[in-house]
Formats: C-alpha cells, sequence, structure tokens
C-alpha cells in the first residue's frame, strides 16, 4: 500500500510539472506570455511588479498578453493570488540564479523576446512589444476595420 502512495506522489508531481510547461506552450501563436518569477511572492519588487501590471490591465489584454505569477513551487496564470498550482519545473526553467524578481516575456512565435531581473514598467513592456512585427500587423488589421 505504501508502494502505491509513493507511486501516486510520483505521478501527481511529473503530472503537475508537465502541465505548466504545456500550459505555455498552447499560447503559441495565439498569446504572449509574460513569467513574473521570484524566490519570495512577499518581497516589495515583486509586489511591485504586479502592481504595475495591474494598473495597466487593458493594455496587457490589448497586446494579448497573458500573465503568470511563479514561484519556487507554484504557479498561477492570474494576476490576482488565484487559484496556485504546484510546479517548480518552469521556474527552474526560466529563473536565473542573480536576482529575486525576473520578468520575461515570450512572444507569439514562442521565443523569449526580453529579459528583465528587476521591474519591468509597462512602458517598456508596451514598446518593446509594439514594435514587433506581428503586432506591427495587428495594428494595422485593426485600423483598417
Amino acid at each position: 500500500m505504501k508502494v502505491f502512495k509513493i507511486l501516486f506522489f510520483v505521478i501527481s508531481i511529473i503530472s503537475a510539472n508537465k502541465g505548466m510547461s504545456q500550459n505555455i506552450a498552447s499560447h503559441q501563436w495565439e498569446n504572449r506570455v509574460l513569467l513574473v518569477l521570484t524566490d519570495d511572492a512577499d518581497t516589495s519588487a515583486f509586489q511591485n511588479q504586479i502592481k504595475e501590471l495591474l494598473a495597466h490591465e487593458n493594455g496587457l489584454t490589448d497586446r494579448k498578453l497573458i500573465v503568470y505569477q511563479i514561484k519556487k513551487h507554484s504557479y498561477t496564470k492570474s494576476l490576482l493570488d488565484e487559484a496556485w498550482q504546484n510546479s517548480s519545473k518552469t521556474y527552474e526553467k526560466y529563473k536565473s540564479k542573480n536576482s529575486s524578481l525576473e520578468v520575461v516575456l515570450i512572444g507569439l512565435d514562442g521565443g523569449i523576446k526580453l529579459r528583465q531581473p528587476h521591474l519591468l514598467t509597462c512602458e517598456k513592456l508596451f514598446e518593446t512589444i509594439d514594435v514587433m512585427p506581428m503586432r506591427k500587423s495587428e495594428l494595422k488589421l485593426r485600423s483598417r476595420k
């Protein structure tokens, strides 16, 4: 019986880690992804980053941005602290060891477009996105309507 509990636990962890990677990959060609990674969600740097993003939700939506908050062992696909799920795979994949906060922008093509180890203002974020060829195409199509 103990072996089955351990096996179930191991399978659960593997499934959770695979799920997070698949979640991010599922956004390719549909949404840009912003990963806000932290060692500690209680730091002022992390809290200020979330406040900055919350203050510009319309701009995030307009640019097709999905924001993931990622801590060492859990993540949420929300700017509000809801529905945290266990996983450390994405944290390990994207987080560098040099800072307690890191912000990573993943483009529609799935490539990393920006990596910053401190607060990312929405002004800089939006400027980075707005010069991308796909964003320019989106804006051209919108202006024709």
